[in-house]
């Protein structure tokens, strides 16, 4: 009997809490919470502000808040210090569409003391007939002050650490170069070994120090009009011996591209406004994998294609694959897939995280599509231009260089030529098209000696900034 009670007592229900209750124990936690909370609907106005909220924006609350624009309260700037549009940001824009929004990084300016708060916002979108918006924001300040310095050090010991490594490979090379060393076979084979693992960690060392340039804002685009789809085939050419060597078929071109008779091949005309070096970069990465993960026999096809007013780029092939779980972390910072399948597969585990830094800087997005053992797909979307739109970019940098190379002939001004040189010329497959160390300011930056500038040399920078600062035309 004792037992049936307490079985009883134990499926008894809680206590029911009132919704009124419910209400007043969520509003309580909000006011005592440190992040920012802004409760808003799908036209941006104002439902419920928390106390921090109006703490960090330093809003007037002589006056009631709800019923007040977002933008009316919140004045933000990227990390640049460039004011955002007040209509066209990430933060308006999740609101506007009703799309989630996650660790969105920029500087709240409060109305009254004007300090500069690094903060991130997050806007998650409230699952019911309202759809209202819960917008939270804190303060980064010390978090970012954190990720500088593991920068910083990432950075100075990467740079410090590939001089000692070049040394190593160097004298390996020496060793294993009969005309410099005798040694046996077995020798020959540990030296080999070594000089593979000194090769691994040089790439790892570089590739810490491109991530760290770009995470810090060191390294930025300087995009150029290009037709893309030859663009992109010249960087595939470079790999063709590898691919060969490995026993796989590569091939590239667009994707609706074969005749009515199957013939001969018609390739779309596409063009796209990007820097060619990080452009370079994103091929080299995504293609290598592909050879890297497919077995010999299959295939490797890179392909480029434009749709509406973006520019597809798709490497696929049919190696190995991509689990579901590890696909939803492949683009993550040194983060590498861990299965029978690629333990024995040498990488940084920064490579596709390099293909998505590089192709956000040019405003474009990276995803991934695999089935494990069925072969994976990488796209990359990028801004797309119009035929006429790339002709007169093309034209204005053109213009933009016959002045400076003008000015230059006539001594009235000290600006290198090479700043704005070859921007519509597509790269060449055997050029290195990373940014140089000691490569010249780009054209709208201030000029590293303000004693050099001049009235001319500010009339070549305002065009060309002028044309930099244009929104992009429509589609071919």
């Amino acid at each position: 009997m004792n037992i049936f009670n307490r079985k009883k007592q134990i499926e008894e229900p809680s206590p029911v809490v009132v919704e009124s209750d419910t209400g007043k124990l969520a509003e309580k936690a909000l006011s005592t919470i440190h992040d920012g909370v802004i409760i808003a609907d799908s036209g941006c106005l104002i439902r419920y502000i928390n106390p921090e909220a109006i703490s960090m924006t330093e809003v007037d609350t002589t006056h009631d808040i709800t019923g007040l624009n977002c933008n009316d309260i919140m004045d933000l700037e990227d990390r640049n210090g460039q004011a955002l549009p007040k209509d066209n940001n990430e933060l308006i824009a999740a609101l506007k569409t009703g799309q989630a929004l996650e660790k969105y990084i920029c500087v709240l300016v409060p109305r009254l003391s004007k300090k500069k708060i690094p903060i991130a916002i997050s806007v998650t979108i409230v699952d019911d007939e309202t759809h209202n918006r819960i917008i939270t924001f804190r303060n980064v300040t010390k978090e970012l002050e954190e990720e500088d310095k593991q920068a910083e050090f990432i950075s100075t010991a990467s740079h410090e650490m590939r001089t000692p490594v070049a040394a190593i490979d160097g004298y390996i090379s020496l060793a294993l170069n009969p005309q410099t060393a005798t040694i046996d076979e077995r020798a020959k084979g540990y030296l080999e070994s070594a000089s593979k693992s000194s090769k691994h960690l040089g790439r790892l060392f570089q590739d810490l120090l491109d991530v760290t340039k770009l995470d810090d804002g060191h390294v930025t685009a300087h995009p150029e009009p290009v037709e893309i789809v030859d663009t992109v085939k010249q960087i595939v050419t470079t790999h063709f011996q590898a691919a060969a060597n490995a026993g796989l078929h590569l091939e590239c071109g667009t994707k609706e591209n074969v005749g009515s008779d199957a013939s001969h091949r018609i390739e779309q005309v596409i063009y796209s406004y990007v820097d060619t070096g990080f452009l370079q970069e994103i091929v080299d990465n995504l293609v290598e994998n592909a050879i890297k993960y497919t077995p010999s026999g299959g295939s490797v096809r890179v392909g480029v294609r434009g749709e509406e007013d973006r520019v597809i780029i798709e490497v696929s092939d049919t190696g190995i694959g991509i689990s579901r779980e590890d696909l939803q972390h492949i683009f993550q910072k040194f983060y590498r897939a861990d299965n029978s399948d690629t333990r024995t597969i040498g990488g940084t585990g920064l490579g596709l995280y390099i293909v998505k830094q590089r192709a956000e800087s040019m405003g474009g997005h990276v995803w991934a599509e695999s089935v494990y053992g069925n072969g994976s797909s990488f796209f990359v979307s990028l801004p797309r231009l119009s035929s006429a739109e790339y002709e007169r970019r093309k034209t204005m940098i053109q213009n933009a260089n016959a002045m400076s190379a003008a000015m230059n002939a006539a001594g009235n001004t000290t600006a290198p030529a090479t700043v704005i040189s070859s921007a519509n010329e597509p790269p060449s497959a055997t050029t290195d098209m990373s940014p140089a160390p000691n490569s010249a300011p780009p054209v709208n930056s201030p000029s590293t000696n303000p004693n050099q500038s001049s009235n001319a040399e500010h009339s070549v920078t305002n065009l060309v900034n002028s044309f930099n600062n244009n929104p992009n035309g429509g589609t071919q």
